[in-house]
Formats: structure tokens, C-alpha cells, sequence
């Protein structure tokens, strides 16, 4: 059973998917000083909105953990860890240079106090921890963040190590941090952390060892809720940041500042642009049942009401109008049924492109029609 429904939405600002439209990338005069690289895009849709020479491969410091953490909260989202694991530091990640919360070898901590130290404060020595706990080693753990990154398209990427110690094998660039980053939070449990200003980190000794956020902006752009800082003498002033406005989160990269703050005004910049020249919409609410219904046969009732799986956004620019259609495809479905269950697909084009493909689920139970139900439907039918 299909539906076609073309329904040209009303005018006003859209958002989110976008796949087949690419905005200009250098609409603007550059907007980003001081600085080697930089990349803006809507993490929703993946879809570039500013660009500057964000391909060159440059070393990122410690931006490099922004990997690390991905494959972190793969293994607690796929069951490999629990947060609420511990793990025992050796001696090689007790000893790690740089950033670090000074941990203890031969003791053990709680798997979430290190992610928590990674994210706040850059923890060096939490990261080589939890590298060795997940693959054995950090040479095998660097093999899988090298194997993420092909997955997610990241050919411009080559990992060395865990922390973005300097290593000379090791570069990335801007567009591929902006797709690691966007991939990093996708996981909810990353917020938890990201938004931490300033916290004690206790080691099971009872010591103590303050962290405090390394991404200012948590303290002085309202919007930016996540980001992850890098620095060497080699790789410059770098920052990865997400900030969210209404329905339209953005990712930000600027690698290469020739200081602290060329970085943060850098980012800063780019939300900017961001939020002032693009906005988001929901053309499809998951909370919101369609006017169409769907037959189920052998059920107490007739017909059940469907709706997405998920929300739709579709990404515009603020003063575009695009033509946003509908393809719908529904399943014949059989009592009983639950809420939640799959009931068909729903296509979104975008002036005639496909743009987003998004699941039908049933919105409410339907229980079998008993002998009973079928012998009124038989009298009703009948007129009796």
C-alpha cells in the first residue's frame, strides 16, 4: 500500500537532513584569523556550512582524544564495559606525561571517573588506562581508532596514539574531526561530562587532583555545551565544540591558532555564522501521528494510527523555501499488536530529492478480536 503526498510546507525556516544540497562554504570573507584550518557543519545532516582549507592535514594535539572517546563509549554502548567497571593503571599509563590527573599504578578506579577526567581535563594517563582496558594495548587500541576512522570516511586521518602526544606519523583535518566529533555525540552519555566546569578528581588513596574544563566556552558562549581542546608547539591551538540553538546543533573545528584565544574567537565566529545564517525545523514530529491510518485485520479495532520513529529536520538556509514531499508506505499488519511496532516507511524529498528515509511505528496497542468481537462485527454488519 503507497501513498504519495505532495505537501509544499508552509514558508519560515526549515532544518536538519539535507544530504543533496551543499551550501556555499565560502559565502563569507574568512572568518576564521590567525588560525591554519577550520570547518563548520550541522551535526545532524553532516552538511558542511563553512569551510577553510579544511582538508590540509595538520597535526591536532590532543583533539586526537576526540577519537579516543569515541571508541570508549562504543565499548560501554556495545557492552564491552560498564561505567561502573574499574580499572587497574599500569605503570605505562601511570607515567604518561602532559595532561594527566596523576593516577596511581596498581590501583583501581571506576571506568566513568576516567572518562569523566578525559573529557573535563584531557587526562593523558585516563586514556592510555582505558586504551590498554579495552584492546590489551594502546597499539591496538590506535589500530581500531585508525579502523573507525575509515568507517566514518576520515581519509584524511592517521592515528599514532591515543593522547595527540606529538608523534610525526599523526595528522588529521578539520572536515574529519568535524565528523568525529559529530559521531562522539551521538552518545548522550558524553553531555554528562562536557558541561563539568571545575570538580575534584579522587584517586582511591584519598588524594585528590582538581580538574577544570580545558574548553572555555562552556563558561562564556551560552549555546556550547561540548567541546575538546588540543595544544603542542607543533600542532598549535586547536578546539573541536558543539553548541546547540533552538533545533540546530552545530560542530565547529579550528586547528592550527597561533594562540589561545585565536581559537576561541575563531569558534565563536563560526557559531555565529552559524546560527544566523541556517535554522532547523521539524518536518516530522516523532511525538505527532500522521493523518493516515493503518488497517489491521483480526483486531478489536479497525485501524491504527502511525507515526515516525524519529524526528525529521531539514536544513536551510534562513531566507530559503524549499519544497518539502512525502512518500508513504504502509504494511499490512495483524492483531495483536504493540506500540512501537514497525508499520511501514515514511521517504522525505527535498524539492524533489530524496533526503531522509525514516521508520513508521504503531502508536498505540491493538489487541486480537476475540469470537465475540467477530460475532457483533457479523450482527452490525447485518444490521442486526
Amino acid at each position: 500500500m503507497k501513498k504519495f503526498l505532495a505537501i509544499a510546507l508552509a514558508a519560515g525556516c526549515f532544518a536538519g537532513f539535507a544530504g543533496a544540497y551543499r551550501y556555499p562554504a565560502h559565502a563569507e570573507s574568512t572568518l576564521v584569523q590567525n588560525c591554519k584550518s577550520a570547518c563548520l557543519i550541522d551535526a545532524n545532516s553532516g552538511k558542511i556550512l563553512y569551510e577553510q582549507n579544511s582538508e590540509a592535514h595538520l597535526p591536532i594535539a590532543s583533539v586526537c582524544k576526540v577519537m579516543t572517546l569515541n571508541l570508549i563509549f562504543d565499548a560501554v554502548s556495545g557492552g564491552k564495559i560498564s561505567l561502573d567497571d574499574t580499572v587497574t593503571v599500569s605503570e605505562r599509563a601511570a607515567g604518561m606525561g602532559g595532561s594527566q590527573v596523576f593516577l596511581q599504578s596498581g590501583l583501581s578506579y571506576p571506568v566513568k571517573e576516567l572518562i569523566k577526567s578525559i573529557v573535563v581535563c584531557s587526562a593523558n594517563d585516563s586514556c592510555v588506562a582505558m586504551s590498554e582496558t579495552i584492546s590489551g594495548s594502546e597499539e591496538g587500541f590506535v589500530d581500531a581508532m585508525n579502523k573507525k576512522a575509515r568507517e566514518l570516511g576520515c581519509d584524511n586521518t592517521l592515528f599514532a596514539n591515543c593522547t595527540g602526544l606529538p608523534k610525526e606519523t599523526q595528522y588529521s583535518c578539520a572536515k574529519d574531526v568535524a565528523v568525529m566529533f559529530s559521531c562522539l555525540i551521538e552518545h548522550e552519555e558524553y553531555f554528562k561530562y562536557s558541561r563539568i566546569w571545575l570538580e575534584d578528581f579522587r584517586h582511591p588513596d584519598d588524594r585528590t587532583t582538581s580538574m577544570t574544563n580545558t574548553n572555555k566556552l562552556i563558561k562564556k558562549y551560552s549555546a556550547c555545551d561540548g567541546g575538546k581542546t588540543g595544544f603542542t608547539n607543533e600542532a598549535g591551538f586547536c578546539l573541536a565544540a558543539t553548541a546547540l540553538r533552538d533545533n540546530l546543533r552545530l560542530v565547529s573545528v579550528v586547528l592550527g591558532g597561533d594562540s589561545s584565544d585565536a581559537r576561541f574567537d575563531g569558534t565563536v565566529s563560526l557559531f555565529n555564522y552559524g546560527f544566523s545564517n541556517y535554522c532547523n525545523r521539524i518536518v516530522l514530529d516523532k511525538t505527532v501521528n500522521l493523518n493516515d491510518k493503518l488497517p489491521v485485520s483480526r483486531g478489536k479495532k479497525e485501524s491504527v494510527s502511525v507515526r515516525p520513529e524519529r524526528d525529521c529536520l531539514v536544513l536551510c538556509a534562513k531566507d530559503e523555501q524549499p519544497d518539502i514531499t512525502f512518500n508513504i508506505e504502509l504494511n499490512a499488519v495483524c492483531a495483536p499488536i504493540s506500540k512501537g511496532d514497525e508499520a511501514g516507511r515514511i521517504d522525505v524529498f527535498r524539492d524533489g530529492v530524496l533526503c531522509d528515509s525514516i521508520p513508521l511505528v504503531c502508536a498505540e496497542n491493538v489487541d486480537r478480536a476475540s469470537f465475540g468481537d467477530n460475532l457483533n462485527k457479523v450482527a452490525e454488519n447485518w444490521g442486526l
